[in-house]
């Protein structure tokens, strides 16, 4: 049986377009007040890049919402999308270099609403580090998970450039 790693800075600290990828199969662990440990396989990712991007929300620069994304890699960033659901990203890469990766989707749970509500995830987790976090976290247990790409998904918005780019990566079966 592979042993249980949690990942580190290190493996925040790279591009979104390599850490979306890399998170399909793993983890992700919300350990309540009470010691409960919800848990779910991360199933679907989604990236956003930089100023660039038309669907990131840095693409308007550096305003309170995006201010998140200049963190340093490995920060959570959360915020309620049409005032019913949370959305969870994690920062990557060089701090003052906007990008992130959403938590799409778990395999119990499909939908980034759906997953947040699953693991109790608020805007009380926005700005904390997902490593050597006692609170919430990310496991690597081995198990190798085959994944394909798709355009992303609820951005039409940002034009046909932005919202048709393959940033989307989905587990197979």
């Amino acid at each position: 049986m592979p042993k249980l790693k949690i990942l580190d800075a290190e493996f925040f600290d790279r591009d979104c377009l390599v850490v979306a990828p890399d998170l399909i199969g793993k983890i992700l662990v919300h350990r309540l007040p009470d010691g409960t440990e919800l848990r779910e396989r991360i199933t679907e990712t989604e990236a956003y890049r930089g100023e660039e991007d038309k669907a990131c929300h840095a693409s308007k620069g550096r305003t309170g919402r995006s201010e998140m994304l200049y963190r340093e890699s490995g920060v959570i960033y959360v915020y309620l999308c049409y005032g019913t659901n949370y959305m969870m990203n994690v920062i990557t890469g060089e701090k003052e270099h906007p990008q992130g990766v959403l938590f799409r989707a778990g395999e119990f749970h499909k939908g980034p609403g759906r997953l947040t509500k699953a693991l109790r995830i608020t805007k009380a987790l926005n700005g904390q580090g997902i490593v050597k976090n006692p609170e919430i976290w990310i496991e690597d247990d081995g198990t190798f998970c085959s994944w394909h790409t798709e355009k992303r998904v609820g951005i039409d918005y940002a034009g046909e450039i932005w919202k048709n780019k393959p940033w989307r990566w989905v587990m197979d079966n």
